[in-house]
Protein backbone atom coordinates (compact mmCIF):
# COMPACT_ATOMS: atom_id res chain seq x y z
CA UNK A 1 0.00 0.00 0.00
CA UNK A 2 2.70 2.59 0.28
CA UNK A 3 4.54 1.73 -2.65
CA UNK A 4 1.50 2.36 -4.33
CA UNK A 5 0.59 5.40 -2.68
CA UNK A 6 4.41 6.54 -3.32
CA UNK A 7 3.91 5.41 -7.35
CA UNK A 8 0.83 7.49 -7.30
CA UNK A 9 2.71 10.94 -6.12
CA UNK A 10 5.16 10.27 -9.17
CA UNK A 11 2.86 9.29 -11.66
CA UNK A 12 0.99 12.82 -10.80
CA UNK A 13 3.83 14.89 -11.91
CA UNK A 14 4.78 15.85 -8.00
CA UNK A 15 8.17 16.25 -7.08
CA UNK A 16 10.21 14.50 -4.80
CA UNK A 17 13.06 16.52 -3.80
CA UNK A 18 16.23 14.35 -2.78
CA UNK A 19 17.92 16.47 -0.88
CA UNK A 20 21.54 15.96 0.51
CA UNK A 21 23.96 18.19 3.00
CA UNK A 22 25.36 19.68 -0.03
CA UNK A 23 22.24 20.20 -1.97
CA UNK A 24 18.71 20.10 -2.94
CA UNK A 25 17.52 18.64 -6.36
CA UNK A 26 15.99 21.52 -8.86
CA UNK A 27 12.81 20.46 -9.63
CA UNK A 28 12.72 21.41 -13.05
CA UNK A 29 14.71 18.07 -13.75
CA UNK A 30 12.21 16.09 -12.20
CA UNK A 31 9.06 17.58 -13.20
CA UNK A 32 7.55 20.41 -15.69
CA UNK A 33 6.86 23.77 -14.02
CA UNK A 34 5.42 26.94 -15.71
CA UNK A 35 7.50 29.15 -16.95
CA UNK A 36 6.92 31.75 -14.45
CA UNK A 37 8.07 29.58 -11.43
CA UNK A 38 11.22 30.48 -11.06
CA UNK A 39 11.99 29.78 -7.49
CA UNK A 40 13.67 26.17 -6.43
CA UNK A 41 11.14 24.01 -5.14
CA UNK A 42 10.91 21.54 -2.54
CA UNK A 43 7.96 19.34 -2.65
CA UNK A 44 6.66 18.48 1.38
CA UNK A 45 7.37 15.32 0.39
CA UNK A 46 10.62 14.94 0.48
CA UNK A 47 12.46 11.80 0.62
CA UNK A 48 12.07 7.92 0.02
CA UNK A 49 14.43 7.16 2.27
CA UNK A 50 15.14 7.90 5.78
CA UNK A 51 18.02 9.68 7.03
CA UNK A 52 18.76 8.56 10.54
CA UNK A 53 20.79 10.99 13.31
CA UNK A 54 23.28 9.65 15.17
CA UNK A 55 22.80 9.58 18.79
CA UNK A 56 25.79 11.89 19.53
CA UNK A 57 26.84 13.65 17.82
CA UNK A 58 24.11 15.13 15.62
CA UNK A 59 25.56 14.76 11.75
CA UNK A 60 27.59 17.74 9.96
CA UNK A 61 24.58 18.59 8.13
CA UNK A 62 22.57 19.41 10.62
CA UNK A 63 25.63 21.67 12.67
CA UNK A 64 26.49 23.40 9.58
CA UNK A 65 22.60 24.69 9.07
CA UNK A 66 21.82 25.17 12.38
CA UNK A 67 23.44 27.33 15.60
CA UNK A 68 21.39 24.88 18.02
CA UNK A 69 23.21 23.92 21.27
CA UNK A 70 23.16 19.76 19.85
CA UNK A 71 24.86 18.63 23.90
CA UNK A 72 21.32 19.76 24.97
CA UNK A 73 18.87 17.32 23.99
CA UNK A 74 15.11 15.62 25.70
CA UNK A 75 15.26 12.98 23.22
CA UNK A 76 17.66 10.51 21.46
CA UNK A 77 18.70 12.20 18.05
CA UNK A 78 18.29 8.46 16.65
CA UNK A 79 14.52 9.04 16.73
CA UNK A 80 15.02 12.19 14.31
CA UNK A 81 14.67 11.68 10.80
CA UNK A 82 15.35 14.34 7.57
CA UNK A 83 11.97 14.67 5.87
CA UNK A 84 14.38 15.45 2.70
CA UNK A 85 14.26 19.63 2.37
CA UNK A 86 16.84 21.29 4.50
CA UNK A 87 16.22 24.06 6.68
CA UNK A 88 13.17 26.18 5.84
CA UNK A 89 12.94 24.41 2.28
CA UNK A 90 9.59 24.55 3.40
CA UNK A 91 9.03 27.78 3.71
CA UNK A 92 7.16 29.27 6.73
CA UNK A 93 5.03 32.54 6.05
CA UNK A 94 6.79 35.12 7.72
CA UNK A 95 4.46 38.20 6.96
CA UNK A 96 1.13 37.09 6.17
CA UNK A 97 -1.39 38.93 4.38
CA UNK A 98 -5.27 38.67 4.69
CA UNK A 99 -7.83 39.37 2.61
CA UNK A 100 -11.84 39.59 3.18
CA UNK A 101 -14.11 36.54 3.13
CA UNK A 102 -15.87 37.83 -0.11
CA UNK A 103 -12.17 37.96 -1.90
CA UNK A 104 -11.28 34.54 -0.48
CA UNK A 105 -14.88 32.97 -1.50
CA UNK A 106 -13.45 33.43 -4.94
CA UNK A 107 -10.91 29.95 -4.51
CA UNK A 108 -12.58 28.78 -1.55
CA UNK A 109 -15.18 26.21 -1.62
CA UNK A 110 -17.36 25.30 0.74
CA UNK A 111 -16.10 21.71 1.89
CA UNK A 112 -12.41 22.94 2.08
CA UNK A 113 -10.98 22.90 5.58
CA UNK A 114 -9.37 26.07 7.46
CA UNK A 115 -7.68 26.85 10.55
CA UNK A 116 -9.81 28.76 12.81
CA UNK A 117 -8.21 31.39 15.02
CA UNK A 118 -10.27 33.90 17.31
CA UNK A 119 -8.56 36.20 19.31
CA UNK A 120 -10.90 38.87 21.10
CA UNK A 121 -12.97 40.14 17.97
CA UNK A 122 -10.06 39.26 15.44
CA UNK A 123 -11.49 35.95 13.63
CA UNK A 124 -9.05 34.28 10.88
CA UNK A 125 -9.04 31.80 8.85
CA UNK A 126 -5.88 29.78 7.77
CA UNK A 127 -6.26 27.39 4.38
CA UNK A 128 -5.00 24.24 4.55
CA UNK A 129 -4.42 24.44 1.18
CA UNK A 130 -1.71 27.42 1.96
CA UNK A 131 -0.61 25.73 5.07
CA UNK A 132 -0.12 22.31 3.25
CA UNK A 133 3.10 24.21 1.49
CA UNK A 134 4.65 26.50 4.00
CA UNK A 135 3.32 24.21 7.04
CA UNK A 136 4.05 27.35 9.32
CA UNK A 137 2.61 31.29 9.67
CA UNK A 138 4.23 33.25 12.23
CA UNK A 139 1.23 35.89 12.69
CA UNK A 140 -0.41 38.30 15.14
CA UNK A 141 -3.93 37.98 16.09
CA UNK A 142 -5.34 40.21 18.43
CA UNK A 143 -2.59 41.73 19.53
CA UNK A 144 -1.47 37.88 20.22
CA UNK A 145 1.65 36.71 18.73
CA UNK A 146 0.81 32.95 17.33
CA UNK A 147 2.15 30.59 15.25
CA UNK A 148 -0.42 28.55 13.20
CA UNK A 149 1.15 25.31 12.14
CA UNK A 150 -0.40 22.14 10.38
CA UNK A 151 1.70 18.65 10.08
CA UNK A 152 0.54 16.97 6.99
CA UNK A 153 1.62 13.63 7.50
CA UNK A 154 -0.13 14.03 11.07
CA UNK A 155 -3.17 15.54 10.17
CA UNK A 156 -2.50 18.14 12.95
CA UNK A 157 -3.45 21.80 12.55
CA UNK A 158 -2.06 23.60 16.30
CA UNK A 159 -1.38 26.81 17.47
CA UNK A 160 1.00 28.19 19.97
CA UNK A 161 1.44 31.13 21.79
CA UNK A 162 4.94 32.90 20.38
CA UNK A 163 5.81 34.90 23.90
CA UNK A 164 8.39 32.51 25.58
CA UNK A 165 10.14 34.03 28.73
CA UNK A 166 9.53 37.03 27.91
CA UNK A 167 10.76 36.85 24.34
CA UNK A 168 8.22 36.59 20.75
CA UNK A 169 10.18 34.07 19.15
CA UNK A 170 9.35 33.22 15.46
CA UNK A 171 9.39 29.71 13.77
CA UNK A 172 10.90 27.86 10.90
CA UNK A 173 10.98 24.26 9.55
CA UNK A 174 13.81 22.35 10.44
CA UNK A 175 13.32 19.94 7.62
CA UNK A 176 13.39 16.94 10.54
CA UNK A 177 10.63 14.59 11.45
CA UNK A 178 10.24 12.90 14.63
CA UNK A 179 7.59 10.02 14.59
CA UNK A 180 6.68 11.51 11.05
CA UNK A 181 5.91 14.75 12.81
CA UNK A 182 7.17 17.84 12.28
CA UNK A 183 10.51 19.85 14.04
CA UNK A 184 10.37 23.60 14.36
CA UNK A 185 13.11 25.74 15.60
CA UNK A 186 12.63 29.28 16.57
CA UNK A 187 15.53 31.70 14.88
CA UNK A 188 16.22 33.56 18.29
CA UNK A 189 18.16 30.27 19.89
CA UNK A 190 17.43 27.63 17.38
CA UNK A 191 15.76 25.29 19.40
CA UNK A 192 14.02 22.37 18.31
CA UNK A 193 10.10 22.24 18.94
CA UNK A 194 8.02 19.00 18.36
CA UNK A 195 4.86 20.55 17.04
CA UNK A 196 2.76 17.51 18.41
CA UNK A 197 3.30 18.55 22.00
CA UNK A 198 5.05 22.01 21.64
CA UNK A 199 8.55 20.38 23.51
CA UNK A 200 11.64 21.78 23.64
CA UNK A 201 13.79 19.13 22.61
CA UNK A 202 16.91 19.91 21.63
CA UNK A 203 18.91 23.42 22.15
CA UNK A 204 19.00 26.37 24.76
CA UNK A 205 15.36 25.83 25.66
CA UNK A 206 15.07 21.98 25.75
CA UNK A 207 12.82 20.71 28.69
CA UNK A 208 10.56 23.90 28.14
CA UNK A 209 6.84 23.58 26.34
CA UNK A 210 5.16 26.41 24.69
CA UNK A 211 1.82 27.11 25.49
CA UNK A 212 -1.07 25.91 23.44
CA UNK A 213 -3.92 28.58 22.17
CA UNK A 214 -7.20 26.80 20.80
CA UNK A 215 -7.76 26.44 16.94
CA UNK A 216 -9.94 23.94 15.67
CA UNK A 217 -10.18 22.91 11.95
CA UNK A 218 -13.48 23.50 10.29
CA UNK A 219 -15.41 24.19 6.66
CA UNK A 220 -15.08 27.50 4.88
CA UNK A 221 -18.60 27.40 4.42
CA UNK A 222 -18.65 27.35 8.53
CA UNK A 223 -16.80 30.24 9.14
CA UNK A 224 -17.73 32.53 6.50
CA UNK A 225 -21.20 32.16 7.40
CA UNK A 226 -20.41 32.94 11.51
CA UNK A 227 -17.50 35.28 10.50
CA UNK A 228 -18.65 37.38 7.16
CA UNK A 229 -16.42 39.91 8.28
CA UNK A 230 -13.76 37.90 9.18
CA UNK A 231 -10.02 37.75 7.85
CA UNK A 232 -8.48 35.02 5.47
CA UNK A 233 -4.73 34.25 4.82
CA UNK A 234 -3.97 35.13 1.30
CA UNK A 235 -2.21 32.82 -0.98
CA UNK A 236 -0.02 36.20 -1.85
CA UNK A 237 2.48 34.37 0.27
CA UNK A 238 5.60 35.27 -2.07
CA UNK A 239 6.11 32.11 -2.95
CA UNK A 240 4.69 30.43 -5.76
CA UNK A 241 2.72 27.15 -5.22
CA UNK A 242 0.33 24.85 -6.88
CA UNK A 243 -2.66 25.96 -4.29
CA UNK A 244 -5.60 23.73 -3.66
CA UNK A 245 -3.94 20.26 -4.68
CA UNK A 246 -2.95 17.24 -2.30
CA UNK A 247 0.77 16.34 -2.96
CA UNK A 248 -0.42 14.01 -0.15
CA UNK A 249 -2.86 12.26 -2.22
CA UNK A 250 -4.56 8.59 -1.09
CA UNK A 251 -2.60 9.34 1.97
CA UNK A 252 -5.61 9.55 3.83
CA UNK A 253 -6.77 6.10 3.77
CA UNK A 254 -7.54 3.97 6.45
CA UNK A 255 -5.53 0.90 5.13
CA UNK A 256 -2.59 3.37 4.74
CA UNK A 257 1.16 3.39 6.40
CA UNK A 258 2.36 6.03 8.07
CA UNK A 259 4.79 8.06 5.82
CA UNK A 260 8.54 7.78 7.90
CA UNK A 261 7.40 6.24 10.65
CA UNK A 262 8.30 2.77 12.12
CA UNK A 263 7.56 3.39 15.54
CA UNK A 264 4.17 0.57 17.08
CA UNK A 265 1.30 1.88 17.22
CA UNK A 266 -1.44 0.67 20.64
CA UNK A 267 -3.91 -1.30 18.35
CA UNK A 268 -6.86 -0.26 19.93
CA UNK A 269 -7.37 1.84 16.44
CA UNK A 270 -5.77 1.98 13.03
CA UNK A 271 -2.47 3.67 12.81
CA UNK A 272 -4.04 5.52 9.86
CA UNK A 273 -7.74 6.79 12.02
CA UNK A 274 -8.62 9.87 12.51
CA UNK A 275 -8.97 11.23 15.87
CA UNK A 276 -9.50 14.22 18.22
CA UNK A 277 -7.45 14.74 21.36
CA UNK A 278 -7.47 16.17 24.62
CA UNK A 279 -4.94 16.53 27.16
CA UNK A 280 -6.01 17.84 30.39
CA UNK A 281 -4.34 17.57 33.87
CA UNK A 282 -2.22 14.65 33.16
CA UNK A 283 -5.54 12.85 31.38
CA UNK A 284 -5.14 12.15 27.91
CA UNK A 285 -8.36 10.82 26.03
CA UNK A 286 -8.38 10.17 21.84
CA UNK A 287 -12.25 10.57 20.28
CA UNK A 288 -12.14 8.60 17.01
CA UNK A 289 -14.19 10.04 14.29
CA UNK A 290 -15.55 7.37 13.11
CA UNK A 291 -17.97 7.45 16.85
CA UNK A 292 -18.26 11.42 16.92
CA UNK A 293 -19.95 11.31 13.38
CA UNK A 294 -22.65 8.69 14.97
CA UNK A 295 -22.81 10.31 18.00
CA UNK A 296 -22.10 14.39 16.90
CA UNK A 297 -22.52 15.06 20.75
CA UNK A 298 -20.26 13.48 23.57
CA UNK A 299 -20.26 15.20 27.10
CA UNK A 300 -17.13 14.24 29.02
CA UNK A 301 -14.95 14.53 31.69
CA UNK A 302 -11.15 14.86 31.40
CA UNK A 303 -8.55 15.29 34.14
CA UNK A 304 -11.57 16.46 36.31
CA UNK A 305 -13.10 19.44 33.87
CA UNK A 306 -16.15 19.12 32.20
CA UNK A 307 -16.38 18.94 28.40
CA UNK A 308 -18.41 18.41 25.32
CA UNK A 309 -17.25 17.62 22.07
CA UNK A 310 -19.72 18.97 18.75
CA UNK A 311 -19.25 17.43 15.44
CA UNK A 312 -20.66 18.45 12.41
CA UNK A 313 -20.83 17.44 8.84
CA UNK A 314 -19.55 19.36 5.73
CA UNK A 315 -15.98 19.32 5.54
CA UNK A 316 -13.87 17.56 3.51
CA UNK A 317 -10.13 16.06 3.90
CA UNK A 318 -7.26 17.96 2.13
CA UNK A 319 -5.60 14.05 2.11
CA UNK A 320 -7.39 12.38 0.04
CA UNK A 321 -8.09 13.84 -3.12
CA UNK A 322 -5.52 15.22 -5.64
CA UNK A 323 -7.83 18.58 -5.46
CA UNK A 324 -8.44 19.13 -1.86
CA UNK A 325 -12.10 20.36 -2.86
CA UNK A 326 -12.46 16.39 -3.99
CA UNK A 327 -11.91 14.89 -1.01
CA UNK A 328 -14.27 12.53 1.20
CA UNK A 329 -16.20 13.74 3.69
CA UNK A 330 -14.83 13.57 7.32
CA UNK A 331 -16.40 16.09 9.67
CA UNK A 332 -15.31 18.62 11.46
CA UNK A 333 -14.65 18.41 15.94
CA UNK A 334 -14.35 20.72 18.44
CA UNK A 335 -14.54 20.60 21.98
CA UNK A 336 -15.37 23.25 24.90
CA UNK A 337 -15.82 23.60 28.48
CA UNK A 338 -19.40 22.37 29.38
CA UNK A 339 -19.30 25.28 32.23
CA UNK A 340 -21.25 28.52 31.84
CA UNK A 341 -22.15 30.93 34.14
CA UNK A 342 -20.89 28.39 37.27
CA UNK A 343 -23.73 26.10 35.41
CA UNK A 344 -22.98 22.52 34.15
CA UNK A 345 -24.77 21.90 30.87
CA UNK A 346 -25.57 19.16 29.20
CA UNK A 347 -26.05 18.36 25.60
CA UNK A 348 -27.79 15.94 22.99
CA UNK A 349 -27.98 15.90 19.45
CA UNK A 350 -31.94 15.96 18.22
CA UNK A 351 -33.59 16.57 15.26
CA UNK A 352 -30.76 17.38 13.58
CA UNK A 353 -29.54 19.79 15.85
CA UNK A 354 -27.39 19.97 19.17
CA UNK A 355 -29.14 21.35 22.79
CA UNK A 356 -28.34 21.39 26.07
CA UNK A 357 -30.77 19.74 28.10
CA UNK A 358 -31.22 22.23 30.81
CA UNK A 359 -32.30 24.95 28.19
CA UNK A 360 -33.01 23.58 25.02
CA UNK A 361 -31.18 25.83 23.48
CA UNK A 362 -29.68 25.54 20.38
CA UNK A 363 -25.66 25.26 19.75
CA UNK A 364 -23.55 25.83 16.45
CA UNK A 365 -20.06 24.29 15.76
CA UNK A 366 -18.47 27.54 17.25
CA UNK A 367 -20.02 26.54 20.67
CA UNK A 368 -22.03 29.73 20.37
CA UNK A 369 -26.01 29.41 21.35
CA UNK A 370 -27.74 30.51 18.17
CA UNK A 371 -31.70 30.35 19.33
CA UNK A 372 -33.49 29.94 22.66
CA UNK A 373 -33.09 30.93 26.24
CA UNK A 374 -29.08 31.04 26.09
CA UNK A 375 -28.69 32.48 22.64
CA UNK A 376 -25.83 34.66 22.38
CA UNK A 377 -24.04 33.01 24.83
CA UNK A 378 -20.43 31.22 24.21
CA UNK A 379 -18.28 27.99 25.54
CA UNK A 380 -14.98 28.46 26.14
CA UNK A 381 -13.24 26.63 24.39
CA UNK A 382 -10.71 23.56 25.09
CA UNK A 383 -7.95 23.07 23.37
CA UNK A 384 -7.91 20.20 21.05
CA UNK A 385 -6.14 18.49 17.79
CA UNK A 386 -6.97 16.29 15.30
CA UNK A 387 -4.01 13.54 14.59
CA UNK A 388 -3.54 10.54 13.15
CA UNK A 389 -4.17 7.79 15.93
CA UNK A 390 -0.44 6.55 15.06
CA UNK A 391 1.07 10.26 15.27
CA UNK A 392 -0.78 10.81 18.97
CA UNK A 393 -0.21 7.35 20.42
CA UNK A 394 3.44 7.89 19.48
CA UNK A 395 4.19 10.77 21.86
CA UNK A 396 0.50 9.68 24.59
CA UNK A 397 0.86 6.08 24.65
CA UNK A 398 -1.06 6.16 27.53
CA UNK A 399 -4.19 7.63 25.90
CA UNK A 400 -7.33 6.25 26.69
CA UNK A 401 -9.75 5.85 23.51
CA UNK A 402 -13.09 6.74 24.07
CA UNK A 403 -15.79 4.24 23.61
CA UNK A 404 -19.67 4.85 23.88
Amino acid sequence: MFRNWIIRILTAGWILAACNSSQTTDSASLSPQPDSVTESFSSPVASLTPTLLPEEPPPARAESEFTTDFNKHSVPYSEVLSGGPPKDGIPPIDTPQFIPVKEADAWLEDREPVVFVQVGDDARAYPIQILMWHEIVNDTVGNEPLIVSFCPLCNTAIAFKRTFDGTVLDFGTTGRLRYSNLIMYDRQTETWWQQATGDAIAGEHTGAQLEFYPASMISWADFKNLYPNGKVLSRDTGHPRDYGTNPYFGYDDINQTPFLYDGRTPDQLPPMARVLTIDLNKEAIAYPYEILREMNVINDSIGGKEVVIFWTGGTASALDASNITEGREVGSAVAYSRSLNSQILDFEFKDGKILDTQTGSEWNIFGLAIAGELEGRQLSPVVSINHFWFSWAAFKPETRVYQP
